[in-house]
């Protein structure tokens, strides 16, 4: 059957759980008022994200939630079942050992459909990371999810859309950070203050290598390629001391953007998904044509894995 799926994009607050899940239920209220049975929120949408690169892991530890008994997931649970709504949202998790994860979580009227754990964390030397692939229904269609970094790393998509997905939520934060590619760097807070007043630079910066332009080099990739439907969401506005610029979008297998957020306000975008399009689109012939035999030993050999994360470094933090 046909969904109509949102994502969300809204500017958080750093720690202030209480604050993000209002936020969250509002969106998601007006998003089922108009139909949706999905909707999808960035990368620690709950916890806020850029601050915790400076807590200790006590501090994490104290903001870290066990899933699915922690008061976030029952909060979610709740504000699925007012609005028979499906939300998908970001934490940060603790087990019973207390080994600290960045998680993503779907919930429903029912309780926890799925969680996922970053398989590349960076923002605090204490994460620990995921080591599985996550895929899941929603309302028959199969589902997965990627944070952020992960998506990065093209093996992530392939073998998660192997597994089955459909439709993969691709939760960032991201964008107007410094890179080696040119172009890119931080955003001056400044703009964000004066955007009434000067909406035309922040749009520039928004929109240019610092920020869109950036993204449509290949997130449209990954939907292409894949024959699979992205759901791309991304915060906008301050997240910590950083600027970020939004631009949540949903693409079809095509490689088309069939929904965009543009606003700068708390706000979502929607489109009706259909399953003509995933064997329609070129993705679809691409993954029955492909020859594991010639590329298994090369994709499969010993390596081991280095991330480096630029931003990162003192001399940009």
């Amino acid at each position: 059957m046909d969904i109509k799926v949102s994502t969300a994009q809204f500017e958080n607050k750093s720690g202030d759980k209480a604050y993000n899940l209002s936020v969250i239920e509002k969106l998601a209220s007006q998003a089922a008022s108009q139909g949706s049975h999905v909707i999808a929120f960035h990368e620690c949408s709950i916890t806020g994200y850029t601050f915790a690169r400076k807590l200790s892991r006590e501090q994490l530890l104290d903001i870290a939630e066990h899933i699915p008994e922690g008061e976030s997931i029952q909060k979610l649970q709740e504000i699925a079942a007012q609005n028979d709504i499906t939300i998908l949202a970001g934490l940060f998790e603790k087990d019973e050992h207390d080994h600290l994860f960045k998680a993503y979580v779907c919930v429903d009227k029912t309780g926890l459909k799925a969680k996922y754990r970053k398989l590349h964390p960076f923002i605090n030397p204490h994460l620990t990371p995921g080591n599985e692939y996550c895929v899941f229904d929603i309302m028959g269609w199969k589902c997965g999810i990627l944070i952020c970094y992960d998506n990065n790393i093209i093996e992530n998509v392939r073998a998660t859309r192997l597994l089955g997905a459909e439709i993969i939520f691709m939760p960032h934060v991201t964008m107007c950070t410094p890179s080696t590619r040119p172009g890119a760097g931080f955003v001056d807070p400044q703009l964000w203050e004066n955007r009434i007043a000067d909406p035309t630079s922040l749009r520039l910066e928004f929109n240019g290598m610092k920020g869109r332009d950036w993204l449509m080099k290949w997130l449209p990739s990954r939907a292409y390629d894949n024959g699979a439907y992205i759901v791309f969401s991304n915060p906008v506005g301050m997240d910590d001391d950083q600027l970020k610029n939004g631009c949540s979008m949903i693409i079809d297998p095509f490689g088309d953007v069939i929904a965009d957020c543009r606003s700068w306000e708390n706000s979502f975008e929607s489109a009706v998904i259909t399953s003509e399009k995933l064997s329609q689109a070129g993705g679809y012939r691409y993954i029955k044509a492909r020859r594991p035999e010639l590329y298994r030993d090369i994709i499969g050999q010993e390596h081991s894995s280095e991330q480096k994360v630029v931003w990162l470094d003192d001399k940009t933090v």
